[in-house]
């Protein structure tokens, strides 16, 4: 709908919102602000270059998003409010009858005033002002994470992400659907929730599907995927043996009898028994079998589910753990791409990109916070689901590279880059331990390790694909 409103509408926006007109005395403007009699708005456009159609016609727009305002009578223009909420446009590309605005991610929505929720609101230097009703949303629900990734039925999967307010029907790869009275959804939008039916079947792997008051969203493909094992201690992978490692004898079955079989014990119950790993110490190795073992050859087996170019940045490293103690200030979980370590642990060489060296280790330390603080961690009565970009293993880590062509290489990598240096090793067996050395986050602040005796279960170590899938507001947009 297009509508002029009365000046007293216009008041109360102003005294809600402060925005007040001033006059532009070389001009011979007024303070007095008034219904337009010159301004017209037509149309809106969305811009967006990555579109099928980008130059779209729209009756609403989400925050972020660029906007082409169409009509008449722009010149002398002098504000633009979304919401209420003054927004910059660009004088220099204005004309009389375009402006285009970008949508501030600060303008209210929920939080709008009644009388200005749902309107472009123009102000010309001489007063005049035109109110356009046009609905405004927040931006596109996104997924950042999902948590438990291969679910047994009767488990409970948080979807963790931004804009998932009022989650009302979440569908499973399967078809299975979730219906509002069985979601928990956070007020905040950075999550949702549900319990697995029994009628699921979870031999289905693919997306989670979810619609909510902001849109609809997809996980990516990785849940339900039981594709590219690289070990689950019940027969997907081949564990490696060797002095340096534990084998099958250190198994365990699975402690909360989920379904899940044997599981590995990080730290097997012989050496907590004997007092756990002392400070500065590490566990010896949980291996796969390497060179000779076929599965161990990720090229042979993953590219039919990973291609060869996708980006390193969208490959993950995915593990379940329960930890039903508090893992705190000692102790960090190091995995290793290939059999090459030389030094351990968080900010060791192996963790940091190397023009010289095929460097593919990284380090997870779930009790540090990325500001330096530290929270106990523990999974409580169940399995929780971690996943670790390939993008913080060693070389193909941006962060840890100091030169700027460096930071490209790493951020550039493909999985098929990450599969080659894996071939090309000596010996590429996938290697996983627990190391409990000090841990130096910062020059003025250091953990010191202590002795470590908690269990620590961990189980179905995968690789899967964690690139986003964006899901169109748009019937014609084709999902890339």
């Amino acid at each position: 709908m297009k509508t002029t409103k009365y000046f007293w509408t216009l008041c109360l926006l102003f005294a809600a919102f402060s925005f007040v007109a001033c006059s532009d005395d070389d001009n011979g403007n007024s303070d007095e602000l008034r219904p337009s009699t010159s301004m017209t708005i037509d149309k809106v456009f969305l811009q967006d270059v990555k579109s099928n159609v980008p130059d779209r016609e729209v009756t609403f727009a989400r925050l972020g998003q660029l906007i082409r305002i169409q009509g008449s009578g722009f010149s002398g223009l002098r504000k633009v409010l979304i919401n209420g909420y003054e927004t910059y446009f660009n004088n220099a590309l204005m004309t009389n009858n375009n402006i285009w605005v970008q949508l501030k991610k600060e303008t209210p929505i929920a939080d709008a005033d009644d009388e200005v929720r749902n309107t472009i609101t123009l102000i010309k230097k001489n007063g005049e002002m035109l109110v356009y009703d046009f609905i405004i949303m927040a931006s596109s629900p996104s997924i950042t994470s999902v948590d438990n990734t291969l679910p047994k039925h009767g488990e409970t999967v948080t979807v963790y992400g931004d804009n998932l307010q009022e989650t009302t029907l979440v569908t499973l790869p399967d078809g299975t659907t979730i219906t509002e009275e069985d979601i928990i959804s956070d007020e905040d939008g950075e999550y949702y929730s549900f319990v697995v039916p029994a009628s699921a079947d979870l031999s289905v792997a693919g997306s989670i599907t979810s619609v909510g008051a902001n849109g609809t969203a997809k996980t990516p493909e990785y849940f339900n995927d039981n594709n590219c094992y690289i070990l689950n201690f019940d027969g997907l992978g081949s564990m490696g043996s060797w002095s340096a490692t534990y084998g099958t004898d250190d198994l365990v079955d699975d402690p909360l009898n989920t379904g899940r079989g044997k599981v590995c014990m990080l730290i097997p119950q012989s050496k907590l028994d004997d007092g756990g790993i002392d400070a500065g110490s590490n566990s010896l190795l949980w291996a796969t079998a390497g060179n000779d073992e076929p599965t161990d050859d990720w090229t042979s087996r993953m590219y039919q589910f990973i291609p060869e170019e996708t980006l390193a940045s969208d490959v993950a490293i995915q593990f379940d753990i329960y930890v039903p103690g508090e893992w705190f200030e000692s102790g960090q979980l190091e995995f290793s791409l290939q059999n090459n370590l030389s030094n351990y642990g968080y900010g060791s060489g192996c963790t940091k990109f190397s023009s010289q060296y095929i460097n593919t280790a990284a380090v997870w330390v779930p009790w540090l916070n990325e500001d330096g603080t530290t929270t106990p961690f523990t999974t409580g009565g169940r399995w929780q689901t971690i996943t670790l970009p390939l993008s913080k293993f060693g070389n193909y880590n941006p962060d840890t590279a100091t030169k700027d062509a460096d930071k490209a290489t790493a951020a550039e990598t493909t999985f098929q880059k990450v599969c080659e240096d894996r071939n090309s090793g000596s010996y590429r067996n996938f290697l996983m331990l627990f190391v409990n050395a000090d841990l130096e986050f910062s020059e003025d602040k250091i953990f010191a390790s202590s002795t470590f005796s908690q269990p620590i279960y961990i189980d179905n170590i995968r690789v899967v694909n964690i690139k986003s899938i964006p899901v169109s507001d748009f019937d014609d947009e084709e999902e890339e």
